[in-house]
């Protein structure tokens, strides 16, 4: 009996030195898994993808790391396993306020074993909980969420539910009043932060695998309509200063001359800052109200490499955005804003184009912009605000660079070209007695007057507007468009009535029209026709802004194809001309019909010369447009084309006027009679 007891005595003895030994453990490790929040734990996975042949219609999903909840699924693509959509999250409401409420601890054994999953709905409505948890721990600065968030892993998941948590911040604010419904610069901090956390560097290649496509339009609206109920205090002032996010406000005065702020941020570890300049016109100024307004401005370096278009494919954008992503709040009355952006890519490959941000159809938009200038570092827009809270930014094209050359060419050649047609018209005066002898040369000698007047005054307004500051006007922009297509268009009308005047003095021999006539009819065709054109393609397209082209002053293609008012009268009339320098050509070979050889060599360079000369004057240089309005053409066309038309008033000095041997006779009679005044 006494063993028995003893036995007994030891055998409860042990058992209650083993369950003393174990209770500190067990009490430690359920103490780490209270006090251990999830947004703590590690996420690194050991399998990266699906194991095993995959066939084009096959799909498969691995689980998410311990402490994680969601998953990955991967598709075969190409017979290989592709991460398709992860959903991999420790973020939870109850994980957000644990710090800020004591109580939340207790109710963080069920909430850590299942944190939200982003894929079930019903867990994606319940973060609308987390606006009232802020309204009760920290409603003055949101302080109380934002070590959580900072402290989370930039998963898909993660990233997506932050996403909604600042989405519903924002919206949670506009149905308060009252102080807790204006946004302090500590609320705008602070959102900053947490927007700048998933905007790092480091979150840009997992933001490709969350389900909602349209998670990063979800975010910039959401940081625009938050920064929409800022209110500045000073004159200017810097409230967000992350290295993904900025924040700036200043104060605008109508009457103050210098209205302009600007925001840089740094856009790699191996380049300078880009900078946006913020600009508003002296005229936008005036319609603004006499008390002071404010305008905020909100710079995103790499939200260009994240936002992706509703419609369009499920990759980055084909035109990558090369500068920041600007969002503006602005007064309700301001309806113009000049933004000079920095490029990203400086390279001379390609150009770039200003566009906004169309926030229903969540797509780039070029219509509210229009490029002003683009250099090798820096693009000048102008833009309208139709709206109170806009975002722009700056595409890079996908076409080669050509500018550059061609517009070298171009002014090269214009500079000459209005020299030259300067020239014509000096000789052309000089001479004009000695070589207007009959009706023919008469009205020959008209038609290049009126050519060299056309030619020349086209391209004086060519560079009229080229220049930076009319094409920003779009007043100045339409009368300068109008101006270029008139004159331009009289060039080939003159040209016109110069092949019907070839025509008339080979076929017309025993009837001839009076001077004053052909005169009437001279300049009916040279000047009636052209004018009745541009005034109707002006009338038709301008009340719809469809007039002129975005990037400069010239005729719209895309909107309105109003450039077919001056494409198709052009091309028409180089055909015709064609078919005079044909008659003209046939006309000259008939007399030696039945020669020899030599003769033939002849023919062939009369024929030559003939064309030689009628080409430049009558307009078939133009011919080559045709091949730079096809997609893909080389840029040789674009060069000849170039070439021919800008020194087109060259050609005509050459080949209209000192080609001719009576206008070089009379400049030599005029020249030897000077010579004998002086001796006398």
């Amino acid at each position: 009996m006494k063993a028995q007891v003893t036995i007994v005595c030891s055998l409860l003895f042990f058992l209650t030195t083993e369950c003393s030994l174990y209770k500190p453990k067990i009490h430690r490790k359920d103490k780490d898994d209270f006090q251990t929040p999830l947004w703590k734990h590690k996420f690194s996975r050991t399998q990266d993808k699906c194991s095993g042949n995959c066939s084009s219609t096959s799909n498969c999903s691995q689980n998410c790391d311990p402490y994680f909840r969601g998953e990955i699924v991967f598709t075969c693509s190409q017979g290989k396993w592709q991460k398709t959509t992860e959903t991999c999250t420790s973020l939870s409401v109850d994980a957000l306020f644990q710090g800020a409420n004591p109580a939340a601890s207790l109710s963080m054994a069920s909430s850590s074993l299942f944190p939200m999953n982003l894929v079930d709905h019903k867990a994606q409505h319940h973060i609308g909980d987390v606006f009232q948890g802020i309204h009760k721990y920290c409603p003055e600065d949101y302080i109380c969420i934002v070590d959580p968030v900072k402290s989370s892993k930039v998963t898909s998941g993660n990233i997506a539910f932050v996403v909604e948590l600042l989405k519903n911040i924002s919206t949670g604010l506009q149905t308060l009043d009252g102080q807790h419904g204006n946004v302090t610069h500590e609320k705008m901090k602070n959102y900053g932060k947490m927007a700048n956390h998933i905007l790092n560097k480091t979150a840009i290649s997992n933001w490709a695998f969350i389900p909602n496509k349209n998670a990063s339009s979800d975010l910039l609206e959401s940081v625009n309509s938050f920064a929409k109920k800022l209110q500045i205090h000073g004159e200017s002032e810097s409230i967000v200063n992350e290295l993904f996010i900025q924040t700036k406000g200043a104060h605008i005065y109508r009457n103050n001359s210098e209205n302009s702020f600007n925001l840089s941020m740094p856009v790699s570890d191996d380049t300078e800052d880009a900078l946006v300049l913020i600009e508003i016109p002296r005229q936008a100024l005036r319609e603004l109200p006499s008390n002071v307004s404010q305008a905020i401005g909100i710079a995103f370096p790499t939200l260009g490499a994240i936002l992706k278009e509703a419609h369009g494919p499920n990759v980055n954008l084909p035109k990558p955005v090369n500068g920041l992503i600007l969002s503006l709040v602005l007064p309700e009355n301001l309806k113009e804003i000049i933004l000079t952006f920095d490029k990203i890519n400086k390279s001379q490959s390609a150009s770039s184009r200003c566009v906004g941000w169309h926030s229903e159809k969540r797509q780039w938009d070029e219509s509210p912009c229009k490029t002003v200038s683009d250099t090798r570092g820096a693009v000048n827009c102008h833009c309208k605000c139709n709206r109170t809270v806009m975002s722009f930014s700056i595409l890079m094209s996908s076409k080669p660079v050509r500018d550059k050359v061609l517009n070298y060419i171009t002014f090269v050649g214009l500079s000459v070209s209005i020299f030259s047609l300067a020239l014509c018209l000096v000789i052309e005066a000089v001479v004009w007695s000695r070589v207007v002898v009959t009706e023919i040369s008469y009205m020959r000698h008209v038609c290049i007057v009126n050519i060299a007047v056309s030619l020349l005054t086209a391209n004086v307004w060519f560079i009229i507007g080229s220049n930076a500051y009319v094409r920003a006007d779009r007043k100045w922009c339409v009368a300068v468009t109008f101006f270029s297509h008139f004159f331009f268009l009289s060039l080939f009308f003159w040209m016109l009535f110069k092949a019907l005047l070839i025509v008339y003095g080979i076929l017309v021999v025993f009837r001839r029209i009076m001077k004053s006539r052909m005169m009437a009819i001279g300049f009916l065709v040279g000047y009636g026709c052209p004018l009745v054109i541009a005034v109707i393609t002006v009338t038709v397209t301008e009340p719809e802004e469809g007039y002129i082209r975005d990037d400069a002053c010239w005729l719209n293609w895309n909107k309105t194809k109003a450039l077919f008012a001056f494409a198709i009268p052009a091309l028409a009339i180089v055909a015709v001309n064609l078919l005079v320098v044909l008659a003209v050509a046939i006309n000259t070979q008939r007399p030696l019909m039945g020669s020899s050889k030599s003769q033939d060599m002849a023919i062939v360079f009369r024929i030559s010369k003939n064309v030689a000369i009628l080409t430049p004057l009558l307009g078939l240089t133009w011919g080559f447009g045709l091949a730079t309005l096809l997609e893909g053409t080389h840029l040789v066309f674009h060069i000849i084309f170039a070439l021919l038309n800008a020194f087109q008033g060259f050609f005509i000095l050459v080949f209209g006027t000192i080609m001719d041997y009576k206008i070089r006779d009379a400049l030599r009679m005029r020249g030897s009679r000077e010579q004998q005044r002086r001796h006398r």
